[in-house]
């Protein structure tokens, strides 16, 4: 036995003087040309160690070499792939026998790493021999090997000082000529055994940005096998934090269960870093924070407990997403305290420093006139990604602000199907009323179209009209329906093929800028006075009617404005296309005080009143040859019609007036502090002696 031992350890004595020494009996250049040729076998490219190389295999294995450089594909624009100013490998011997490996350094010292896709599409780390199939093998795939979970299936690794110096690593693509940069790519791993955590910690500078990088994970054999397994994964820059703490599985399928945690100090800083700057107006876009949980499947993802602040907006929600079938499938909800919209548009022509008449909105010209305002746009709508994805989701907001307009609490209901979209506004809260509403959107076919469907009550109309509009004309509590259609691949298609009806009724208001008792009781010179656009104003009990609209062409013919003491029609159209109104407005004089829903007929002479010109200077003018062709009509009542008049304006009802005899002269003289104009010296002075 003695003899067997003093054997076996002249026999290991002489491996290891073997094993020493074989390294300086074979020439250095032989290893060269050794894992030269094996790189080329395995990718097909060319492996070049230019510098000094060592080797040792005893009392490790140590591979040190300088200068090397791997071939990148043919008629790449980089002749290198990958070059390295220096490698440093040290490996354990012993352990490997055992099937172990530990690493006691593993360094990389200024890599550079060119990465390429051609103008066919073909990447520069696709490598021709690696990827050929073995022959006899073409079109089989072999089945996914699933982890078992055993402790046997994953090799003992322990990592030492494993790093990764000043590297730089180039990105680009032929075809769309992206390229990207990453530089002074710092990185070092941690790894004492496979049961015990595993730490990475490194860096990189990108588009002039430093971003940090970290990742812990608990033992990592569980996550080589399947296992659940703890992970927290860390980003860090001036334009970007994003951590991640919860589970991560590479079973099958893989899986993650965790918390997210973004913050974003400026949308618009981030955007411009990556690339794409964002031109859109406004101020808004600046910080954006979400947190909440998240559960991912390679084909399903649920993101829940979602907190969200973008701005000055708060908002609850969740959402899932499926990518399982043939097109994505989102649901969700929203919860909003409050939008502004005016922070993500531009501001108004009024706001603006040296606003001038180009502006879209109604502005004064040099002249002190009204600028015209924008036409319609023939600008393409674009709507093919109403296609791209199914969608089902709710939104609810507290506030939402748009330029003037305050809207108050809205809860909308959206469905997306194949390029069908449906709005459903099942709550809004306008101006003291409330509404609801329906718009659906049908991009299925070659030209959009557009339905909507509101219906509103209880509304102010004076508010609601200024701020929309800037109209400021009209007064009282409104009620509202309207269903029109639309379709067309721009905005001025669209307002051309504006079809559908609704119906409108105000009641305790007032029409401002306009008086028509003053036009019928002194027409010769209501009608001269431009200063009563901003003074005066024609109360009335109830304003009401219903309208067509065809062809962009709005139509009213059935307008009803009641007043104690009037009562006024009205009927013609607006062409929205064309941005005109022609309308005409009769006012009669009634002897009765009952006001809304009077039966008594309306009596006396009208004096029609003609509303007419583009919608940014629309001009009112009496229709004196409506009036007289009405006179022709029927002379003997509207003569009995106009003693009827000079009764009501002198005494009927209270009187216009004042009071006074009702039988006082028409001829324009003064009587019981009122005077009753002659309608032929009201007639000279409009057209002259």
């Amino acid at each position: 036995m003695k003899k067997v031992l003093i054997a076996l350890a002249a026999v290991v004595v002489l491996v290891v003087v073997a094993l020493l020494a074989v390294p300086f009996f074979i020439p250095v250049e032989t290893y060269k040309t050794q894992i030269a040729q094996a790189a080329k076998d395995a990718t097909g490219r060319e492996l070049t160690i230019q510098g000094d190389m060592r080797l040792s295999l005893l009392p490790r294995l140590e591979l040190e070499a300088e200068d090397v450089t791997f071939a990148n594909a043919p008629g790449a624009a980089q002749p290198d792939m990958a070059r390295l100013k220096k490698l440093l490998v040290q490996l354990q011997i012993l352990p490997l026998l055992s099937g172990e490996v530990r690493v006691d350094s593993f360094v990389l010292v200024e890599p550079v790493i060119h990465l390429e896709v051609d103008k066919n599409g073909r990447p520069n780390w696709q490598f021709a021999a690696a990827g050929a199939p073995a022959p006899g093998t073409e079109g089989t795939t072999s089945p996914p090997t699933q982890p078992s979970g055993g402790r046997g299936d994953v090799p003992e690794i322990s990592l030492g000082d494993v790093r990764l110096e000043d590297g730089l690593v180039t990105y680009s693509d032929a075809r769309t000529g992206q390229t990207v940069e990453l530089t002074d790519i710092n990185m070092t791993v941690s790894l004492p055994d496979m049961d015990s955590p595993m730490a990475a910690d490194g860096s990189l500078v990108w588009n002039g940005r430093k971003l940090s990088l970290n990742a812990k994970s608990e033992a990592l054999r569980g996550l080589m096998t399947g296992e659940t397994t703890p992970v927290s994964i860390g980003l860090e820059s001036e334009v970007l934090n994003l951590t991640y703490q919860g589970d991560v599985s590479n079973g099958a399928p893989a899986r993650i269960d965790g918390e997210i945690d973004l913050d974003v100090p400026s949308i618009r800083e981030l955007a411009a870093w990556t690339g794409t700057p964002i031109a859109m107006e406004g101020n808004g876009l600046g910080p954006l924070k979400i947190k909440g949980k998240v559960a991912a499947t390679p084909a399903k993802a649920a993101f829940t407990e979602a907190k969200i602040a973008l701005d000055d907006i708060n908002a609850e929600g969740e959402l899932t997403a499926d990518i399982s079938g043939a097109k994505p499938y989102l649901k969700g909800r929203l919860d909003v305290d409050r939008i502004d919209l005016n922070v993500y548009m531009p501001p108004s022509a009024e706001t603006q420093p040296g606003a001038s008449g180009t502006s879209s909105a109604p502005s004064s010209s040099g002249d002190g006139q009204k600028a015209a305002p924008a036409e319609w746009s023939d600008e393409p709508i674009d709507l093919s990604a109403l296609k791209l994805v199914n969608v089902d989701f709710a939104l609810s907001v507290g506030e939402i602000l748009a330029q003037e307009v305050k809207i108050g609490r809205s809860a909308l209901v959206a469905a997306l199907k194949d390029g069908l979209l449906v709005l459903d506004l099942n709550e809004l809260d306008l101006y003291d009323g409330s509404g609801k509403g329906k718009v659906t959107v049908d991009a299925r076919g070659k030209v959009p179209t557009v339905e909507k469907v509101f219906a509103m009550e209880g509304i102010q109309a004076q508010p609601l009209l200024t701020d929309a509009a800037g109209f400021e004309r009209l007064e009282g509590t409104g009620t509202m329906n309207i269903s029109v259609v639309a379709k067309g691949n721009s905005q001025r298609e669209m307002v051309q093929s504006l079809n559908g009806s609704g119906a409108f009724k105000f009641v305790d208001g007032a029409v401002r800028g306009l008086n028509l008792a003053a036009m019928v009781r002194n027409v010769g010179t209501a009608f001269l006075d431009k200063g009563a656009a901003e003074t005066q104003k024609t109360d009335f009990a109830e304003l009401s009617g219903t309208f067509t609209i065809n062809n962009g062409v709005i139509r009213n013919d059935d307008l009803i404005l009641r007043n104690p003491l009037l009562r006024v029609t009205g009927a013609g159209s607006a062409d929205a296309p064309k941005r005109t109104v022609n309308y005409r407005i009769e006012p009669k004089f009634v002897g009765s005080l009952e006001g809304q829903g009077a039966a008594s007929e309306a009596q006396g002479v009208a004096v029609p009143v003609i509303v007419e010109g583009p919608w940014d200077n629309v001009t009112y003018r009496p229709d004196l040859a409506g009036m007289i062709t009405d006179i022709a009509k029927d002379p003997t009542k509207a003569l009995e019609g106009a003693k009827d008049t000079l009764k009501q304006l002198k005494g009927g009802a209270g009187g216009l007036l004042g009071g006074g005899d009702a039988t006082a002269p028409a001829d324009g003289t003064e009587s019981g502090g009122g005077t009753v104009p002659d309608p032929g010296k009201a007639l000279k002075k409009l057209f002259g002696n």
